[in-house]
Protein backbone atom coordinates (compact mmCIF):
# COMPACT_ATOMS: atom_id res chain seq x y z
CA UNK A 1 0.00 0.00 0.00
CA UNK A 2 1.36 3.45 -0.94
CA UNK A 3 2.17 5.70 2.34
CA UNK A 4 0.21 8.48 2.93
CA UNK A 5 0.53 11.35 5.60
CA UNK A 6 -1.20 11.25 8.00
CA UNK A 7 -1.08 15.03 9.16
CA UNK A 8 -4.40 16.97 8.85
CA UNK A 9 -3.39 20.04 10.43
CA UNK A 10 -0.55 22.77 10.46
CA UNK A 11 0.28 26.02 11.30
CA UNK A 12 -2.08 27.99 9.19
CA UNK A 13 -1.31 30.80 6.82
CA UNK A 14 -3.04 34.33 7.01
CA UNK A 15 -4.36 35.46 4.22
CA UNK A 16 -2.13 38.38 3.57
CA UNK A 17 0.80 35.65 3.75
CA UNK A 18 -1.19 32.63 1.72
CA UNK A 19 -1.88 35.72 -0.66
CA UNK A 20 1.93 36.89 -1.28
CA UNK A 21 2.84 33.41 -1.36
CA UNK A 22 0.21 33.17 -4.12
CA UNK A 23 1.54 36.08 -6.24
CA UNK A 24 5.14 35.24 -6.15
CA UNK A 25 5.08 31.84 -7.48
CA UNK A 26 2.54 33.39 -10.15
CA UNK A 27 5.10 35.79 -11.15
CA UNK A 28 7.55 33.27 -11.80
CA UNK A 29 5.30 31.11 -13.53
CA UNK A 30 4.04 33.73 -15.82
CA UNK A 31 8.04 34.60 -16.93
CA UNK A 32 9.01 30.89 -17.46
CA UNK A 33 5.96 31.01 -19.61
CA UNK A 34 6.60 34.67 -21.49
CA UNK A 35 10.13 32.88 -22.14
CA UNK A 36 8.58 30.31 -23.28
CA UNK A 37 5.98 31.43 -25.61
CA UNK A 38 8.75 34.35 -27.30
CA UNK A 39 9.53 31.45 -28.91
CA UNK A 40 5.97 30.49 -30.85
CA UNK A 41 4.98 34.05 -31.04
CA UNK A 42 8.50 35.44 -33.00
CA UNK A 43 8.65 31.77 -34.94
CA UNK A 44 7.08 34.14 -38.31
CA UNK A 45 9.79 36.24 -38.10
CA UNK A 46 13.25 34.55 -37.23
CA UNK A 47 12.28 31.00 -39.27
CA UNK A 48 14.41 32.41 -41.88
CA UNK A 49 17.37 33.04 -40.25
CA UNK A 50 17.53 29.65 -38.75
CA UNK A 51 15.93 27.85 -41.70
CA UNK A 52 17.16 29.96 -45.15
CA UNK A 53 15.50 26.96 -47.53
CA UNK A 54 11.80 26.74 -48.71
CA UNK A 55 8.49 28.70 -48.70
CA UNK A 56 6.97 29.91 -45.40
CA UNK A 57 5.11 26.97 -44.62
CA UNK A 58 8.47 25.15 -44.56
CA UNK A 59 10.46 27.07 -42.96
CA UNK A 60 7.62 27.10 -40.23
CA UNK A 61 7.54 23.18 -39.91
CA UNK A 62 11.09 23.42 -39.28
CA UNK A 63 10.93 25.73 -36.46
CA UNK A 64 7.79 23.70 -35.34
CA UNK A 65 10.20 20.50 -35.38
CA UNK A 66 12.57 22.27 -32.90
CA UNK A 67 9.27 23.39 -30.93
CA UNK A 68 8.41 19.76 -30.59
CA UNK A 69 11.82 18.79 -29.81
CA UNK A 70 11.88 21.45 -26.80
CA UNK A 71 8.95 19.62 -25.22
CA UNK A 72 10.86 16.10 -25.51
CA UNK A 73 12.68 17.56 -22.83
CA UNK A 74 10.01 18.26 -20.36
CA UNK A 75 9.38 14.68 -19.15
CA UNK A 76 13.29 14.76 -18.11
CA UNK A 77 12.72 17.89 -16.91
CA UNK A 78 9.23 17.36 -14.84
CA UNK A 79 11.25 13.72 -13.59
CA UNK A 80 14.57 15.53 -12.37
CA UNK A 81 12.62 18.56 -10.63
CA UNK A 82 9.46 16.88 -9.66
CA UNK A 83 12.11 14.17 -7.50
CA UNK A 84 13.59 17.72 -5.99
CA UNK A 85 10.53 19.61 -5.22
CA UNK A 86 9.13 16.15 -3.15
CA UNK A 87 12.59 16.21 -1.53
CA UNK A 88 14.30 19.92 -1.10
CA UNK A 89 11.18 21.63 -1.22
CA UNK A 90 8.95 23.14 -3.94
CA UNK A 91 10.36 26.92 -3.03
CA UNK A 92 14.00 25.09 -4.11
CA UNK A 93 12.84 23.72 -7.16
CA UNK A 94 10.64 26.92 -8.43
CA UNK A 95 14.43 28.82 -7.96
CA UNK A 96 16.05 26.07 -9.98
CA UNK A 97 13.76 26.02 -12.90
CA UNK A 98 13.85 29.64 -13.08
CA UNK A 99 17.44 30.74 -13.50
CA UNK A 100 17.78 27.65 -16.57
CA UNK A 101 14.78 29.51 -18.43
CA UNK A 102 17.30 32.61 -18.02
CA UNK A 103 19.98 30.64 -19.37
CA UNK A 104 18.09 29.45 -22.42
CA UNK A 105 16.83 32.47 -23.34
CA UNK A 106 19.84 34.24 -23.06
CA UNK A 107 21.33 31.67 -25.62
CA UNK A 108 18.43 31.91 -28.16
CA UNK A 109 19.34 35.90 -28.24
CA UNK A 110 23.05 35.46 -28.80
CA UNK A 111 23.03 33.03 -31.01
CA UNK A 112 24.02 33.64 -34.68
CA UNK A 113 22.35 33.03 -37.82
CA UNK A 114 22.83 30.12 -40.37
CA UNK A 115 24.22 32.42 -43.20
CA UNK A 116 26.76 33.52 -40.30
CA UNK A 117 27.67 30.21 -38.40
CA UNK A 118 25.71 27.50 -40.95
CA UNK A 119 24.19 24.37 -39.46
CA UNK A 120 25.68 24.88 -36.38
CA UNK A 121 22.70 28.11 -35.85
CA UNK A 122 19.45 25.71 -35.94
CA UNK A 123 21.67 23.25 -33.44
CA UNK A 124 22.62 25.67 -30.92
CA UNK A 125 18.63 26.80 -30.92
CA UNK A 126 17.49 22.96 -30.63
CA UNK A 127 19.99 22.84 -27.80
CA UNK A 128 18.82 26.15 -25.73
CA UNK A 129 15.48 24.90 -26.65
CA UNK A 130 16.25 21.76 -24.90
CA UNK A 131 17.49 23.76 -21.31
CA UNK A 132 13.90 25.71 -21.79
CA UNK A 133 11.99 22.36 -22.03
CA UNK A 134 14.11 20.99 -19.27
CA UNK A 135 13.44 24.29 -17.11
CA UNK A 136 9.21 24.19 -18.10
CA UNK A 137 8.99 20.73 -17.64
CA UNK A 138 9.93 21.20 -13.90
CA UNK A 139 7.70 24.38 -13.72
CA UNK A 140 4.40 23.11 -14.09
CA UNK A 141 4.48 20.73 -11.48
CA UNK A 142 6.26 22.90 -8.91
CA UNK A 143 3.87 25.58 -9.65
CA UNK A 144 0.86 23.85 -9.99
CA UNK A 145 1.68 21.81 -6.41
CA UNK A 146 2.79 25.42 -4.71
CA UNK A 147 0.20 26.60 -5.80
CA UNK A 148 -2.48 24.58 -4.56
CA UNK A 149 -0.87 23.64 -1.34
CA UNK A 150 -1.09 26.94 -0.30
CA UNK A 151 -4.54 27.90 -1.57
CA UNK A 152 -6.48 26.99 1.43
CA UNK A 153 -9.29 24.68 1.13
CA UNK A 154 -12.60 26.71 0.41
CA UNK A 155 -10.77 28.61 -2.67
CA UNK A 156 -8.48 26.00 -4.23
CA UNK A 157 -9.95 26.18 -7.50
CA UNK A 158 -9.52 30.22 -7.23
CA UNK A 159 -6.39 30.66 -6.52
CA UNK A 160 -4.81 27.48 -8.42
CA UNK A 161 -6.28 29.02 -11.72
CA UNK A 162 -3.81 31.67 -11.60
CA UNK A 163 -1.30 29.05 -12.98
CA UNK A 164 -3.75 28.74 -16.12
CA UNK A 165 -3.67 32.64 -15.99
CA UNK A 166 -0.03 33.89 -15.94
CA UNK A 167 0.35 30.73 -18.23
CA UNK A 168 -1.18 32.37 -21.13
CA UNK A 169 -0.42 35.75 -19.92
CA UNK A 170 3.14 34.96 -20.45
CA UNK A 171 2.03 34.28 -23.76
CA UNK A 172 0.36 37.81 -23.89
CA UNK A 173 3.38 39.30 -22.86
CA UNK A 174 5.20 37.54 -25.42
CA UNK A 175 2.25 38.98 -27.79
CA UNK A 176 2.63 42.72 -26.57
CA UNK A 177 6.09 42.86 -27.17
CA UNK A 178 5.05 41.24 -30.40
CA UNK A 179 2.67 43.91 -31.39
CA UNK A 180 4.80 47.24 -29.64
CA UNK A 181 7.79 45.60 -31.95
CA UNK A 182 5.69 45.14 -35.28
CA UNK A 183 4.79 49.21 -34.24
CA UNK A 184 8.27 50.78 -34.08
CA UNK A 185 10.43 48.70 -36.21
CA UNK A 186 9.67 47.33 -40.08
CA UNK A 187 9.39 43.84 -40.68
CA UNK A 188 13.01 43.55 -42.54
CA UNK A 189 14.12 44.79 -38.91
CA UNK A 190 12.45 41.95 -37.26
CA UNK A 191 13.80 39.69 -39.25
CA UNK A 192 17.24 40.72 -39.22
CA UNK A 193 17.16 41.73 -35.43
CA UNK A 194 14.22 42.54 -33.81
CA UNK A 195 13.48 39.09 -32.74
CA UNK A 196 16.29 38.76 -30.65
CA UNK A 197 15.03 41.40 -28.28
CA UNK A 198 11.74 39.27 -26.77
CA UNK A 199 14.60 36.83 -25.31
CA UNK A 200 16.67 39.22 -23.77
CA UNK A 201 13.88 41.20 -21.93
CA UNK A 202 12.82 37.03 -21.15
CA UNK A 203 16.70 36.24 -19.55
CA UNK A 204 16.29 39.65 -17.25
CA UNK A 205 12.92 38.98 -15.86
CA UNK A 206 14.11 35.75 -14.70
CA UNK A 207 17.02 37.33 -13.10
CA UNK A 208 14.53 39.24 -11.25
CA UNK A 209 12.02 36.23 -10.59
CA UNK A 210 14.67 33.91 -9.25
CA UNK A 211 15.91 36.25 -6.60
CA UNK A 212 11.94 36.75 -5.85
CA UNK A 213 11.51 33.04 -5.31
CA UNK A 214 14.60 32.60 -2.93
CA UNK A 215 12.75 34.46 -0.30
CA UNK A 216 9.26 32.42 -0.95
CA UNK A 217 7.32 30.32 1.84
CA UNK A 218 7.77 26.53 1.62
CA UNK A 219 4.32 24.91 1.71
CA UNK A 220 2.90 23.19 5.37
CA UNK A 221 1.96 20.47 2.99
CA UNK A 222 5.91 19.81 2.22
CA UNK A 223 6.98 20.44 5.42
CA UNK A 224 4.59 17.71 6.58
CA UNK A 225 5.50 14.72 4.55
CA UNK A 226 9.36 14.92 5.64
CA UNK A 227 10.44 11.32 6.74
CA UNK A 228 8.06 10.03 4.36
CA UNK A 229 9.49 7.47 1.31
CA UNK A 230 11.59 9.38 -1.49
CA UNK A 231 9.15 9.88 -4.86
CA UNK A 232 10.38 8.07 -7.46
CA UNK A 233 8.87 7.34 -10.56
CA UNK A 234 8.83 3.71 -10.42
CA UNK A 235 6.78 4.35 -7.19
CA UNK A 236 4.21 6.83 -9.06
CA UNK A 237 3.72 4.19 -11.65
CA UNK A 238 3.39 1.46 -9.17
CA UNK A 239 1.62 2.51 -6.21
CA UNK A 240 -0.57 5.33 -8.70
CA UNK A 241 -0.86 3.91 -11.35
CA UNK A 242 -4.99 5.20 -12.09
CA UNK A 243 -4.05 8.31 -11.18
CA UNK A 244 -1.10 8.64 -13.19
CA UNK A 245 -2.99 7.48 -16.37
CA UNK A 246 -5.71 10.19 -15.78
CA UNK A 247 -3.53 12.85 -15.14
CA UNK A 248 -2.01 11.40 -18.85
CA UNK A 249 -5.43 11.35 -20.76
CA UNK A 250 -6.24 14.75 -19.42
CA UNK A 251 -3.23 16.04 -20.68
CA UNK A 252 -3.68 14.76 -23.36
CA UNK A 253 -7.17 16.43 -24.38
CA UNK A 254 -6.14 19.88 -22.66
CA UNK A 255 -2.48 19.91 -24.84
CA UNK A 256 -4.49 19.67 -28.14
CA UNK A 257 -7.06 22.17 -27.13
CA UNK A 258 -4.72 24.35 -25.60
CA UNK A 259 -1.92 24.28 -27.98
CA UNK A 260 -4.53 24.63 -31.01
CA UNK A 261 -6.21 27.46 -29.86
CA UNK A 262 -3.77 29.23 -28.27
CA UNK A 263 -0.35 28.62 -29.89
CA UNK A 264 -1.27 27.57 -33.15
CA UNK A 265 -4.10 29.99 -34.06
CA UNK A 266 -1.62 33.10 -34.87
CA UNK A 267 -0.26 30.81 -37.94
CA UNK A 268 -3.46 29.04 -38.53
CA UNK A 269 -5.27 33.13 -39.07
CA UNK A 270 -2.12 33.52 -41.61
CA UNK A 271 -1.15 30.73 -43.17
CA UNK A 272 -5.17 29.39 -44.05
CA UNK A 273 -7.42 31.88 -43.46
CA UNK A 274 -5.18 34.60 -45.16
CA UNK A 275 -4.65 37.58 -42.19
CA UNK A 276 -1.55 39.95 -42.12
CA UNK A 277 0.95 38.87 -39.50
CA UNK A 278 0.03 41.99 -37.44
CA UNK A 279 -4.41 41.22 -37.60
CA UNK A 280 -3.40 37.37 -36.58
CA UNK A 281 -1.77 38.91 -33.74
CA UNK A 282 -4.06 41.22 -32.75
CA UNK A 283 -6.80 39.05 -33.02
CA UNK A 284 -5.20 36.68 -30.33
CA UNK A 285 -4.20 39.17 -28.03
CA UNK A 286 -7.53 40.33 -27.77
CA UNK A 287 -9.00 36.64 -27.32
CA UNK A 288 -6.57 35.99 -24.74
CA UNK A 289 -7.11 38.45 -22.74
CA UNK A 290 -10.32 37.55 -23.08
CA UNK A 291 -9.47 33.94 -21.83
CA UNK A 292 -7.67 35.32 -18.88
CA UNK A 293 -10.46 37.10 -17.81
CA UNK A 294 -12.95 34.28 -17.61
CA UNK A 295 -10.82 31.54 -15.97
CA UNK A 296 -10.45 32.54 -12.55
CA UNK A 297 -14.53 32.72 -12.43
CA UNK A 298 -14.57 29.65 -13.53
CA UNK A 299 -11.85 28.46 -10.95
CA UNK A 300 -14.02 29.82 -8.19
CA UNK A 301 -17.33 28.00 -9.61
CA UNK A 302 -15.34 24.52 -9.27
CA UNK A 303 -15.57 25.61 -5.71
CA UNK A 304 -19.19 25.73 -5.47
CA UNK A 305 -20.09 23.04 -8.33
CA UNK A 306 -16.74 20.61 -8.27
CA UNK A 307 -14.18 19.47 -10.72
CA UNK A 308 -16.08 17.06 -12.20
CA UNK A 309 -18.91 18.46 -13.75
CA UNK A 310 -17.17 21.18 -14.87
CA UNK A 311 -14.78 19.12 -17.24
CA UNK A 312 -17.56 17.10 -18.44
CA UNK A 313 -19.81 19.92 -19.75
CA UNK A 314 -16.45 21.35 -21.21
CA UNK A 315 -14.82 18.04 -22.91
CA UNK A 316 -18.27 17.51 -24.41
CA UNK A 317 -18.58 20.92 -25.64
CA UNK A 318 -15.39 21.10 -27.34
CA UNK A 319 -15.61 18.11 -29.31
CA UNK A 320 -18.90 19.28 -31.15
CA UNK A 321 -17.55 22.54 -31.84
CA UNK A 322 -14.34 22.15 -32.80
CA UNK A 323 -14.54 20.92 -36.26
CA UNK A 324 -17.38 23.90 -37.25
CA UNK A 325 -15.39 26.15 -35.80
CA UNK A 326 -12.28 25.75 -37.01
CA UNK A 327 -13.90 25.23 -40.78
CA UNK A 328 -15.42 28.78 -40.52
CA UNK A 329 -12.26 30.35 -39.23
CA UNK A 330 -10.61 28.96 -42.07
CA UNK A 331 -13.02 30.37 -44.83
CA UNK A 332 -13.59 34.03 -42.91
CA UNK A 333 -11.60 37.18 -44.27
CA UNK A 334 -13.75 38.96 -41.45
CA UNK A 335 -11.82 39.55 -38.60
CA UNK A 336 -14.46 39.97 -36.22
CA UNK A 337 -15.70 36.48 -37.00
CA UNK A 338 -12.07 35.00 -36.27
CA UNK A 339 -12.24 37.16 -32.92
CA UNK A 340 -15.59 35.54 -31.67
CA UNK A 341 -15.28 32.18 -32.97
CA UNK A 342 -11.61 32.47 -31.39
CA UNK A 343 -13.12 33.78 -27.90
CA UNK A 344 -16.34 30.82 -27.95
CA UNK A 345 -13.69 28.11 -28.40
CA UNK A 346 -11.88 29.26 -25.14
CA UNK A 347 -14.42 30.03 -23.89
CA UNK A 348 -15.99 26.44 -23.85
CA UNK A 349 -11.85 24.94 -23.43
CA UNK A 350 -11.79 27.08 -20.17
CA UNK A 351 -14.00 25.05 -18.23
CA UNK A 352 -11.32 22.80 -17.71
CA UNK A 353 -7.97 24.85 -18.56
CA UNK A 354 -9.23 26.46 -15.21
CA UNK A 355 -9.41 23.62 -13.09
CA UNK A 356 -6.50 21.78 -14.82
CA UNK A 357 -3.96 22.16 -12.01
CA UNK A 358 -6.18 21.88 -8.86
CA UNK A 359 -7.60 18.48 -10.30
CA UNK A 360 -4.25 17.03 -10.98
CA UNK A 361 -2.66 18.14 -7.65
CA UNK A 362 -5.73 16.86 -5.80
CA UNK A 363 -4.91 13.22 -7.47
CA UNK A 364 -1.76 12.84 -5.41
CA UNK A 365 -0.54 12.81 -1.68
CA UNK A 366 2.39 15.01 -0.58
CA UNK A 367 5.26 12.94 -0.85
CA UNK A 368 4.89 12.21 -4.36
CA UNK A 369 2.39 15.06 -5.58
CA UNK A 370 4.82 17.56 -7.30
CA UNK A 371 6.08 14.61 -9.45
CA UNK A 372 2.90 12.74 -9.97
CA UNK A 373 1.70 16.23 -11.71
CA UNK A 374 4.46 17.08 -13.51
CA UNK A 375 6.02 13.83 -15.31
CA UNK A 376 2.55 12.43 -16.67
CA UNK A 377 1.72 15.36 -17.92
CA UNK A 378 4.82 16.24 -19.34
CA UNK A 379 5.19 12.64 -20.77
CA UNK A 380 1.80 13.55 -22.62
CA UNK A 381 2.31 16.71 -23.29
CA UNK A 382 5.47 15.38 -24.87
CA UNK A 383 3.84 14.24 -27.76
CA UNK A 384 0.70 15.51 -27.83
CA UNK A 385 1.19 19.63 -27.23
CA UNK A 386 4.52 19.60 -28.59
CA UNK A 387 3.46 17.74 -32.05
CA UNK A 388 0.22 19.71 -32.26
CA UNK A 389 1.53 22.56 -34.31
CA UNK A 390 3.56 20.17 -36.37
CA UNK A 391 0.62 17.75 -36.69
CA UNK A 392 -1.46 20.68 -38.35
CA UNK A 393 1.09 22.06 -40.32
CA UNK A 394 1.27 18.53 -41.78
CA UNK A 395 -1.97 18.06 -42.07
CA UNK A 396 -2.21 21.35 -44.02
CA UNK A 397 -0.05 19.72 -46.60
CA UNK A 398 -2.72 17.09 -47.50
CA UNK A 399 -6.02 17.55 -45.53
CA UNK A 400 -6.33 20.22 -43.56
CA UNK A 401 -9.47 19.19 -42.07
CA UNK A 402 -8.34 16.06 -40.45
CA UNK A 403 -6.53 18.41 -37.91
CA UNK A 404 -9.82 19.42 -36.70
CA UNK A 405 -10.91 15.80 -36.19
CA UNK A 406 -8.18 15.05 -34.57
CA UNK A 407 -8.06 17.83 -31.56
CA UNK A 408 -12.31 16.37 -31.71
CA UNK A 409 -11.05 12.79 -30.63
CA UNK A 410 -8.51 14.24 -28.24
CA UNK A 411 -11.64 16.20 -26.20
CA UNK A 412 -13.44 12.78 -26.49
CA UNK A 413 -11.11 11.32 -24.36
CA UNK A 414 -11.32 13.63 -22.32
CA UNK A 415 -14.64 13.61 -21.48
CA UNK A 416 -14.55 10.01 -21.11
CA UNK A 417 -12.03 10.16 -18.03
CA UNK A 418 -14.00 12.71 -16.39
CA UNK A 419 -17.08 10.64 -16.30
CA UNK A 420 -15.38 7.76 -14.88
CA UNK A 421 -13.37 9.65 -11.76
CA UNK A 422 -14.64 10.43 -8.66
CA UNK A 423 -14.61 14.68 -8.16
CA UNK A 424 -11.64 15.74 -6.65
CA UNK A 425 -13.07 18.48 -4.68
CA UNK A 426 -14.32 15.96 -2.46
CA UNK A 427 -11.14 13.34 -2.33
CA UNK A 428 -9.00 16.03 -2.56
CA UNK A 429 -5.58 14.56 -0.95
CA UNK A 430 -4.05 17.82 -0.12
CA UNK A 431 -4.71 17.57 3.65
CA UNK A 432 -3.59 20.68 4.74
CA UNK A 433 -5.63 23.82 4.66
Amino acid sequence: MPEVSTATQAPGLTMNKRIRAILGGSAGNLVEWYDWFAYSSFALYFAPAFFPKGDQTAQLLQSAAIFAVGFLARPFGAWMMGKYADRAGRRAALSASIFLMCFGSLIIALTPTYAQIGAAAPLILLFARLIQGVSVGGEYGSSATYLSEVAGKKARGFFSSLQIVTLVAGQLMALFVLLALQAVLTEEALKAWGWRIPFFIGAALAVVVFVIRRGMHETDSFKNAQGMTRATARMLFKDYPIETLMTVGLTITSSLSFYTFTTYMQKFLVNTSGFSKPEATQIMTGALLYFICLVPFLGALSDKVGRRPMMMISFALTALSTYPIMTTIAATSSTATAFLLICLSLTLFAGYSSISAITKAELFPAHIRALGVALPYSLANALFGGTAEYVALWFKTHNESGFYFYVTAGAVLGFLIAARMRDTKHTSQILED
